[in-house]
């Protein structure tokens, strides 16, 4: 089915399967996701600076037997208001609560800002992983559309063996039934056509597989086009990068940025908080303060109203060794992220100085490339020549034949590996616009 669809499908560009990679793949999906959850958590930590309004509404059928004494904080034993019971009672009165807290927090030293850092510098990290993310499955894409296009090579230059085998087969057939040739030169010549079909099938085989990363990454059935990659070479590759603009390193230069913002929250921690409040709330109870109860429906509605405004203060005196703790361990935690960006720069500065060897090295063998096929076409035309006319044998003509296939398949390969190390300097230096420009 998938070599079916390989067949029918339009041809599409280098460009045009890194762009198709971009909308398609999922991993891409995730990261924008998580983007706009990053950009959700700045909208929350922005509610902060808001008035905090609790509104309560209570009802309940109890007892009211109030003692003297004291209970330590606890949220079993509800609370009861009111005089002490000068008989235990069990009999059970309506009571009822209405009430609006409004607290607000006018100013806290900068907490509230930092923590907005916090949350906008996730958003800043997400947003880079997201660049990073399409960066990355951009790089694979054009590395497996030149995969593609190396195996299609790969797999001319195997048929052509096919056809030279068979052609010499003719030969040899004709030589040994006219008991010119032994009629063991026919068992090898078969031999010969045999390992040329067993590497046409591989070559085959590639193909398939090239196809299906490229399916893989763009969610298209790509055929790549053999065309100004086969013919042209690229221009030099840039002389000066800024790998500070490279994706990755932008997007561990927000994590180091997250984490200095993490450590400001914490430098913001040890301060009073200071709130203000207002009140209002009232209660209904069906027992008077002399014991007696009314009796009914007394107390299913609020009859005393209180209302009340004021500021509370609060400050966390012992938690300074912690805080000194938990600004130690979020400073450690930023080195960390500084010395993993200072670390990827390095590791990329390497790749790029590997690739630009890469890149001489293959415009070399480049160049060379054309001496070594011109002489091995004459060496295979020489050997057969030489079998014709008796003076050569089989074996001689089957490893020209070998030569021959081998330096078709190193020239059609050498210029896709100039393109090849190209493509590797534009992932490294983290630009892939000048090699799409070159490639069209």
């Amino acid at each position: 089915m998938l070599a079916l669809c390989v067949q029918l499908a339009p041809a599409q560009t280098l460009r045009e399967a890194v762009d198709a990679s971009i909308l398609a793949y999922p991993s891409i999906r995730v990261s924008d996701e998580q983007l706009k959850a990053a950009a959700a958590n700045i909208t929350l930590a922005r509610t902060a600076w808001l008035p905090r309004t609790d509104f309560l509404g209570q009802v309940n059928r109890a007892t009211r037997n109030n003692v003297y004494g004291l209970l330590l904080p606890q949220s079993t034993i509800p609370n009861i208001s009111g005089p002490v019971n000068p008989v235990n009672d069990l009999g059970s009165v309506w009571g009822t609560a209405v009430g609006l807290l409004v607290s607000w927090e006018p100013f806290d030293f900068g907490l509230r800002g930092a923590s907005l850092d916090v949350a906008e510098a996730s958003r800043n990290r997400a947003q880079a992983s997201l660049e990073r993310t399409r960066f990355e499955v951009a790089a694979l894409a054009a590395d497996a559309y030149l995969t593609a296009l190396a195996a299609d090579q790969t797999s001319i230059a195997a048929e052509a063996q096919v056809k030279r085998a068979r052609a010499v087969g003719e030969i040899v057939r004709a030589l040994a039934k006219a008991e010119l040739r032994p009629g063991a030169d026919v068992s090898r010549n078969e031999s010969e056509i045999a390992v040329a079909e067993i590497q046409a099938a591989q070559a085959r085989n590639a193909i398939q597989q090239s196809r299906v990363t490229l399916h893989q990454l763009t969610g298209k059935d790509i055929q790549p086009v053999a065309g100004a990659i086969t013919t042209m070479v690229p221009d030099a590759a840039p002389t000066t990068v800024n790998l500070a603009n490279n994706p990755y390193a932008r997007e561990q230069a927000t994590s180091v940025a997250e984490a200095e913002a993490r450590r400001r929250v914490i430098d913001r921690s040890y301060y009073p908080r200071f709130i203000l409040q207002g009140a209002s709330y009232a209660r209904g109870t069906g027992a008077n303060p002399d014991g007696s109860t009314p009796g009914g429906a007394a107390g299913l509605g609020p009859n005393i109203y209180n209302w009340a405004v004021g500021l509370t203060v609060t400050f966390p005196a012992m938690d300074l060794p912690a805080i000194h703790a938990r600004k130690e361990i979020a400073e450690h935690q930023r080195a960390a992220e500084a010395a993993r960006y200072d670390q990827l720069v390095t590791d990329l500065s390497a790749k790029v100085e590997t690739a630009r060897n890469q890149l001489e090295t293959a415009r070399r063998v480049l160049e060379l490339m054309p001496r070594q096929l011109e002489a091995a076409r004459a060496s295979e035309a020489q050997a057969s020549a030489r079998y014709r006319a008796g003076l050569g044998t089989m074996v001689e003509v089957a490893e020209a034949q070998r030569i021959l296939t081998q330096a078709e398949i190193d020239s059609a390969l050498a210029r896709l590996n100039v393109w090849r190390a190209m493509l590797q300097i534009a992932a490294a230096a983290g630009d892939l616009k000048p090699f799409l420009d070159q490639v069209h």
